[in-house]
């Protein structure tokens, strides 16, 4: 059981996880101990995640009001999106300040209801005064259909993070923006962090934006301090992938699983805490939050977004997608080699608060500092850091005590912008 919940809050929390899987997509599989519990639960008392949407399950019934809304990217994909526009407590405040709330990688908006609502950040943001949006990425469970492909077509799963933040995010921002006519504030995690830093670099999203605040925040890994990420690191066999032609990723099927079993079989590899080996030692999780999380995470990516992020791990760069081949990367991007996402970039005068822990073996403090080092010449009274000693890469989105650690400070944060 340790090891399943590990797993999973590894993989929940993290695309690094990806780069793993890649590693060993060519190794046969063995018997692994720990996995007699699966990946997805205990089998005779697991329940199927809710159909009915996240508004439904995990909003409604804590007495908020939520609106299930759909948002169409310019290259297809449908993505649901979910509003709370008010607090339990109504106060006849009609005009709210809207903030989007971004989750990362293997989750979708569902991650941030884990915890009940005076621990959550949405609700407690609700409560706040916010008009609170969540997204949900493509390929996650509610954001599967497109205007034109099936989800069991390997062309719908043609993308990584680029078009996330070529299509996703400036398709969410728009809607938001124009359903309610005011600048937003932005709440990313992990890979929501890494996908809003490269569209701000580019200059896009910062008209509609007011303040950004990113949690755990990605975008170098040059220093994890795992031993599983160092193995990763050795190993690229994207080219496997492709001639294997797989095109979505899902931790739920057989073949994945097998593949993780492979994995936890090679010599020196502990799966029984595979969660601290992968993100850190997360110091304040609720084991009912884990169990809810086991029912409802994790969710699909694409292969093509693995195989971008193991790139981004060997090379130490935040650049876009490599082809591979210089005819390819000269076809899509008119140069040889991938253009970089140049952080620094970022608009000086765009009020954003990081927030990172000490021990968190994926959004390492070194790397932190890598990121940081963009942002020396940002306006001193823009740029609010906060360091806690004890949190990992999970403590940000399921800790128990978040609301008083980093929720508080967010939500200080962005009353300070208007």
């Amino acid at each position: 059981m340790a090891f399943v919940r590990g797993s999973l809050l590894g993989l929940s929390a993290s695309w690094f996880f990806y780069v793993l899987v890649i590693s060993v997509l060519a190794v046969q599989p063995h018997r692994a101990h720990g996995l007699s519990r699966g990946f997805v639960g205990p089998k005779k008392t697991a329940v199927a995640p809710p159909a009915a949407g996240i508004c439904a399950s995990s909003v409604t019934v804590h007495g908020y009001k939520c609106q299930e809304l759909e948002v169409t990217t310019q290259d297809g994909y449908i993505l649901s999106l979910q509003r709370i526009p008010e607090g339990r407590v109504r106060d006849g405040v009609v005009k709210r300040q809207p903030v989007l709330i971004q989750h990362g990688l293997l989750v979708d908006g569902m991650t941030w209801l884990l915890n009940p609502p005076e621990q959550n950040l949405p609700m407690i943001l609700a409560d706040n005064g916010f008009d609170v949006w969540i997204a949900n990425t493509r390929g996650t469970r509610f954001s599967r259909r497109h205007t034109s492909l099936d989800s069991n077509q390997p062309a719908f799963w043609n993308w990584s993070w680029d078009e996330l933040v070529s299509f996703d995010l400036p398709a969410v921002f728009d809607f938001v923006y124009g359903q309610t006519g005011q600048k937003i504030d932005y709440v990313g995690h992990s890979l929501g962090t890494l996908v809003a830093l490269a569209s701000f670099s580019e200059g896009n999203l910062v008209k509609q934006l007011k303040s950004a605040a990113l949690l755990s925040p990605i975008a170098y890994l040059s220093h994890m301090s795992t031993a599983l990420g160092v193995v990763a690191a050795k190993f690229f066999v994207g080219e496997i992938v492709q001639l294997l032609g797989l095109t979505e990723f899902n931790i739920k099927e057989e073949s994945v699983r097998n593949l993780l079993k492979s994995l936890c079989a090679r010599p020196g590899v502990d799966c029984y805490d595979l969660m601290s080996a992968l993100t850190g030692k997360n110091c304040c999780l609720n084991s009912s939050t884990i169990d809810l999380l086991l029912v409802n995470e994790p969710q699909s990516t694409s292969v093509k977004n693995m195989v971008h992020l193991a790139q981004m791990v060997r090379n130490g760069i935040v650049a876009k997608y490599n082809y591979g081949r210089t005819g390819y990367n000269l076809k899509q991007y008119g140069e040889a080699s991938p253009p970089i996402y140049n952080l620094s970039n970022i608009p000086h005068d765009l009020p954003i608060f990081f927030s990172y822990g000490g021990q968190d073996a994926l959004s390492d403090v070194q790397d932190v500092m890598l990121l940081l080092d963009n942002f020396k010449a940002h306006d001193v009274d823009k740029l609010s850091v906060q360091f806690i000693k004890d949190y990992a890469h999970i403590d940000f989105i399921m800790g128990v005590n978040a609301k008083d650690v980093v929720y508080n400070q967010v939500i200080a944060f962005f009353k300070r912008q208007h």
